[in-house]
Formats: structure tokens, sequence, C-alpha cells
């Protein structure tokens, strides 16, 4: 015998023309709607074989105390200290994580919201990757009354807290120290422009650059559109601004732990002196920026924090017993520690 296709409660909402929001509460038997509308939706759901315990629509009553992650990829310095703070605040609360990566596709990505769905998740912390530029499959899961918290890379979507770092504030910081060591050609190796931390780091570099008086070069910036996932991507950004029209650049701010790897290794292989030729800063979480050769200047994000508040943020979202409807953007500080690779007139010094 053929199995039958299961039915989802977006499926019924297409079917009878009505929102998701208005199945979901019709399938709850919520006050909210009226009881012909009601009666409705559940004969549909009933000849069309729908089944209430494979949906998140249990959740309300049924609490798997289990939340999933979406983000872009797990072997990374800095998400790898976001999961470490997520599991705290996790355990505390006795929940299971569910963890899933993206590999910056948007087609991973929905495939993996769909599957954290279909375990009945009792909600969503999110990292969106490089190719997310709409935010439907999200915006379904929110009016399924299933909550969902953005960190670091978030989506601008009403309804969710957003905890973030202060992406301007750590570029900014970082160019303005590269300008005090007499760097005028300063390069800026980024991720995607889709998503919010590129945009906040340029706006704290082209901050920076113009307080100085320092034009802005549009051929110093390069673009990674898959957050340097692509070795080949951080290659070609690199060559071109050593080769740039406008004379090579005396200066780097790299974006993600790994675009500063991958740089590094590639100006080394190319020669160049670091920090006599081409000064060197990363957004990066490594544990032993020492190490490098030479140590290397980072702006470090408070990783660990971000996840435990993200997590903290979702757990009493769950737990609340009426709708949350006040909801937080919170932005957690960056610290520049200054070492050798950016130091070109001075003694490299930490703060």
């Amino acid at each position: 015998m053929q199995k039958k296709e299961t039915i989802t409660i977006k499926d019924i909402a297409k079917a009878l023309n009505l929102s998701i929001a208005t199945v979901s509460r019709s399938l709850k038997d919520s006050y909210q709607i009226s009881e012909k509308t009601k009666k409705l939706v559940k004969e549909f759901a009933a000849a069309n074989h729908y089944s209430p315990n494979l949906n998140a629509q249990s959740l309300k009553s049924h609490k798997t105390r289990s939340i999933g992650l979406l983000l872009c990829s797990i072997p990374n310095t800095f998400f790898a200290e976001v999961i470490d703070g997520i599991e705290f605040a996790a355990k505390q609360k006795n929940y299971h994580l569910i963890i899933t990566q993206s590999y910056e596709s948007i087609e991973k990505e929905i495939q993996n919201l769909d599957f954290l769905n279909s375990r009945s998740v009792d909600g969503f912390l999110v990292s969106i990757s490089t190719e997310t530029q709409n935010f439907d499959h999200f915006t379904e899961v929110l009016e399924l009354e299933l909550p969902i918290v953005f960190f670091d890379r978030v989506a601008q979507i009403k309804n969710t807290h957003h905890v973030v770092s202060a992406n301007a504030d750590g570029s900014y910081q970082a160019t303005k120290h590269l300008i005090e060591q007499g760097c005028r050609n300063i390069g800026h190796i980024t991720s995607s422009q889709k998503l919010s931390i590129t945009n906040e780091r340029l706006e704290g570099y082209t901050k920076a650059l113009t307080e100085a008086g320092i034009e802005i070069n549009e051929s110093y910036i390069k673009y990674c559109h898959h957050g340097g996932m692509l070795l080949s991507e951080v290659e070609n950004a690199i060559d071109q601004l050593l080769s740039a029209e406008d004379g090579p650049i005396d200066a780097l701010i790299t974006a993600s732990d790994r675009i500063t790897v991958s740089s590094l290794s590639l100006l080394q292989k190319r020669g160049v002196k670091i920090p006599e030729q081409l000064a060197l800063i990363g957004f990066t979480n490594f544990t032993v920026p020492e190490i490098f050769n030479p140590p290397l200047t980072t702006i470090r994000q408070s990783a660990f924090e971000m996840g435990k508040i993200a997590a903290d943020l979702l757990i009493t979202q769950i737990e609340s017993k009426r709708p949350v409807t006040q909801f937080e953007k919170i932005v957690l500080p960056t610290i520049l520690n200054i070492r050798e690779s950016s130091c070109k007139k001075t003694t490299a010094v930490s703060r």
C-alpha cells in the first residue's frame, strides 16, 4: 500500500485561502476564530489526513524541551564559542540543542528549518546564510507562533529578538588604529553585501577614513559572497588589492575567522612582509592569536555571551505564559587586541 503524503498547515492555508496563523488557531480551537472557520479547517484537515503530532502546532501543549540552531558553519572559532554559550544556557534550563549548518546556502537553510520544524522543536536560534535575502521561511514559522531569536547575522523581521556585536565600533577602532600607524591605503575583505554584519563593519571602516580625511576607495573593498568558505574568493580579493591601480594596499582588515586565516596564509605565500609592508587586523576569536607569525591583531567578539543571551531570550519566550510583544536588540561590545601584525611604528600592546 502506498503511504499517504502528509499535509502541512501551510498546505491547508493555501487550499482554503486562509492565513497560516488562522489555520493554526483554528486547529487549536482558539476563541479568536469563528466557529464556521474552525469547522471548515478541521474538516479539511481530517479529510486530508493532517497529523498535528508531527507538526510544530502541537508545541503549545506538548513541549519537547528542544531548540533548533541554524548557522552557516561550525568549523569556525566564533560560532564554536557561540554554541558553547547556547549549550551552557540550554543545560541550565534542561533543554536539548539540535544543530544544523547551511554552508552558506539558502536552499540548505530552508531544508534545515523544515527538518527542525518536523522534529517539533520549541523555538529557533538563527544566524542566516550569505545567500539569504528573502525571509519568508522565517515569517511562516513565526505565523505558527514559534519563536525565533536571530544572532550575529540577523534578518530584519519584526517580533524577534536580535543579539549582535558592536560591528561598526569594532571596525572603526581597527581602522583608526591603522591610520595612527601611518596607513592610508587600507583594504577591507568582507562577506556578502546581503549580510547585516557586512554593512555594519563597512560603516565603521568608512567612518574612520572619513574622519581622517581619507577618500573612500571602492576598489579597496572586496566581498566574499560565500563568507570566505571558498579559498578562491579570498585569493582573488588579495591579488586585486595587491595590484590595485591606485597603488597596493598598505593595511588590511579582514571580516571573519576564515577570511583572516586565508588572507594571512596567502599574503605570506606571496612574500608580503607583515607588518612592514602590510599591516593586518582580523575579526576573529582565535584562542591563541599569538601563535601566528607575527602575532595577530584581532577584533574579538563576545561570542560565548552572544550564544548564552540568545538562548536565554528564546527559552524565556518559549516558557512565557502570555504572548511576548516586546522585543530587544542587544549589542555586545567588541575588543581590539593590538599585537605585532598591525604595528608599523610602535611597540605592540593589548587593550
